[in-house]
């Protein structure tokens, strides 16, 4: 059973709480923590997206850069500077955006999405068109087809399976379908903790932390102006992290400490008090910056009213 994790205050009253399950582990790769279901599997979402990754480099991805392989993990926003590499991923293997068989959006950033709203939706504007180009670019370099390589039976999708399972050591259950269109494997929060401290405990050059550091170094490519990521890696460089949809978010320390959480409504206003407040708990170095993103506030009339933040005692 899940438990309050979250609360939202509004001039004094509790106005609602956010439950959830959480795990820690330490660098000996134990629990340090566990609250709530965290052996339940789950759909982790996006928080997938570093071991299909993984995958791809598994299988003959080679990116020109760093952040080529980010943009491969990533939720991005839709900015300019996002969309500019996911074109250069297509064009270098000759793709036009309509390959892409993810679905056609609007950037999610506001600025970036007002400045389209004119035309119409394009696939490459889709926040997981970076991990989409990346996956034509491994299907071209196999031989493999790149028409319904969505689908659970084509051979990049049957390699995903396996890396995630590699990973995980989940055993194999129903997939999902994501918002993507991808399949998606469903893992428990303890197993997702536990693979992430292996991608970022891998040994250099290894694809594992070939993507640990990719991300590292790139945390707006993979989401994008103020977000939870950006703002979460920022502030704590030696961390690897990944959020996910619904309330997802896994991350990993050098040493393998690692973590991994859900929120049972996939209210992000939670996400950010609660990553926080996990970090802390794992013995992070407290900076003036962690205790602003720590605490949300909570507007009325434009005023600050209320905060939203872990509940105290919980974690």
């Amino acid at each position: 059973m899940s438990v309050e994790l979250v609360e939202v205050v509004r001039s004094g009253f509790r106005e609602c709480v956010h439950r959830g399950s959480v795990v820690v582990l330490g660098a000996d790769g134990e629990p340090a923590l566990t609250l709530g279901e965290v052996h339940l599997p789950i759909f982790p979402r996006s928080t997938n997206k570093p071991m299909q990754a993984i995958t791809l480099l598994r299988n003959g991805f080679d990116p020109v850069d760093e952040a080529e392989l980010a943009i491969a993990t990533a939720s991005h926003f839709g900015e300019p500077d996002h969309i500019a590499l996911v074109r250069r991923l297509l064009d270098r293997f000759g793709f036009d955006e309509k390959a892409l068989e993810c679905p056609p959006d609007y950037p999610f950033e506001e600025h970036a999405r007002a400045a389209v709203l004119a035309e119409e939706p394009r696939r490459i504007y889709m926040n997981c068109s970076g991990k989409h180009a990346a996956m034509l670019a491994t299907c071209a370099i196999n031989g493999w087809p790149t028409e319904g390589y969505l689908d659970e039976t084509h051979p990049l999708q049957q390699a995903v399976i396996a890396t995630i399972t590699d990973l995980t050591g989940e055993p194999e259950s129903d997939l999902g379908i994501d918002g993507c269109g991808l399949p998606i494997i469903p893992v428990s929060l303890m197993n997702l903790a536990r693979a992430f401290a292996t991608i970022a405990t891998a040994a250099p050059g290894s694809p594992e932390r070939r993507v640990a550091e990719a991300i590292r170094a790139n945390p707006r490519v993979i989401s994008g102006t103020n977000g939870p990521d950006l703002l979460t890696m920022e502030v704590t460089p030696s961390l690897f992290c990944k959020m996910g949809a619904d309330g997802v978010h896994a991350g990993a320390f050098p040493d393998g400490r690692a973590f991994a959480y859900k929120i049972d409504d996939g209210h992000d206003r939670a996400r950010m008090p609660l990553t926080l407040a996990i970090l802390h708990r794992m013995g992070i170095d407290w900076t003036d910056a962690h205790t602003e993103l720590a605490a949300l506030p909570v507007l009325g009339g434009g005023a600050r009213v209320g905060v939203i933040r872990a509940i105290p005692g919980v974690l």
